[in-house]
């Protein structure tokens, strides 16, 4: 390298210091790395095409996308949500916004941001939406055009019945949006069989890439709507997205494409591990662990049974010790955990993230790590 010495003067900075159990971004696989260096090259290039292609058909199987579209957005997950409400509900109109965190509420600002009504339905932290309750709301609003679904909270480390809500919602003969952005790549996802209109995900998270990419997928029926939608926007005018992906074999404006093309190399190694069930076994064994060991150590943790995260575990702290201090002392130990994230819950728990490249070996040296702290802390309360 020409200017080596400038590379050092960065890397110094960002070198990696701890071993990711975050929230995201998360810890990446070599092999993204790997790829991740190639030469860029023009994205409308026939490499660049036979790479999309590939990419989008790899993800609509993974998905089970049946019927519908699968897009690729140079943005975060949360760009596809505003999405879902610009081109999927008709401005002044209502959407009804099931609420179990931090990212529930997300959604309904964006609802209201853009100019439609949100009807929440929310839950203290913890807890998850239950389908007698949608069912019955939905009863209380028949005007909604849309229900909002986070389907793994990330603030809470809870994980929804999406099928049991999504099958409630249609039967209301309602559009489903699916925040799945901590569970996409680590929780099932059956687009087409459960009804789903849209859900959306990100690189950062479950995939194990770096930040930057954003996937959605899309129903025909959500699809034909947003055609007739006026003032959807441009960046995210899905029905032009859709147009040019279809001519052009790529996005309407410049692509992510390192980042593509490290979800294309774990797609494949998904493939190679076994296949979609094989790769969703990992990541339940994965936190199966964290929560014994966290349980083990004499904490509890935030879901309520039955409704746990695959890929993200909110523990509470013992008396008189804060999330923070948790954070901070793992963080000196070399473990890079997730603070507390939330109204109410934010001091008084910690995350323990499972997404990207983790090893069960890298899960056992931080649950000791873990143990040791926490008893560090209690001696000093």
């Amino acid at each position: 390298m020409q200017f080596e010495d400038v590379y050092k003067e960065v890397y110094d900075i960002v070198k990696p210091k701890h071993k990711l159990f975050t929230a995201g971004p998360v810890a990446c696989f070599p092999e993204v790395l790997e790829i991740m260096k190639v030469q860029m090259f023009s994205h409308r290039a026939k490499e660049y095409k036979q790479m999309h292609v590939d990419t989008v058909e790899r993800l609509k199987k993974f998905l089970e996308v049946e019927k519908g579209e699968v897009l690729l957005f140079p943005s975060s997950g949360t760009g596809v949500m505003e999405a879902s409400i610009r081109n999927g509900v008709s401005k002044g109109r209502k959407v009804l916004v099931t609420i179990i965190g931090a990212f529930g509420k997300r959604y309904k600002q964006v609802v209201e941001t853009n100019g439609r009504k949100a009807v929440a339905l929310e839950y203290e932290p913890g807890k998850a939406v239950k389908p007698e309750d949608l069912d019955e709301a939905l009863k209380k609003n028949p005007d909604v055009e849309a229900v909002t679904i986070t389907y793994n909270e990330t603030s809470t480390g809870v994980l929804n019945p999406l099928p049991e809500l999504a099958k409630v919602a249609k039967e209301h003969d309602k559009l489903v949006f699916v925040d799945a952005v901590s569970a996409m790549g680590g929780a099932d996802i059956k687009f087409t069989k459960w009804g789903i209109d849209v859900v959306f995900g990100s690189s950062q998270k479950a995939f194990g890439v770096p930040p930057g990419l954003a996937i959605g997928a899309f129903s025909e029926e959500f699809i034909e709507i947003a055609k007739k939608m006026g003032e959807r926007g441009w960046y995210f005018d899905i029905p032009r997205y859709i147009k040019v992906q279809n001519e052009k074999q790529g996005p309407p404006s410049t692509p992510a494409m390192p980042q593509e093309f490290g979800l294309n190399v774990v797609l494949r190694i998904i493939e190679k591990m076994g296949g979609k069930e094989k790769w969703l076994d990992m990541y339940r064994k994965r936190s199966e662990m964290i929560r014994n060991g966290v349980k083990e150590i004499g904490l509890e943790i935030l879901a309520e049974p039955g409704y746990e995260s695959p890929t993200i575990t909110a523990v509470l702290t013992s008396e008189g010790i804060k999330g923070d201090q948790v954070y901070e002392a793992m963080r000196q130990r070399g473990f890079e955990l997730a603070k507390g994230y939330g109204e109410g819950i934010k001091e008084k728990t910690f995350r323990i993230g499972n997404m990207g490249y983790v090893t069960f070996e890298d899960i056992q040296e931080m649950l000791e790590n873990l143990r040791e702290v926490i008893e560090e802390l209690k001696a000093k309360v």
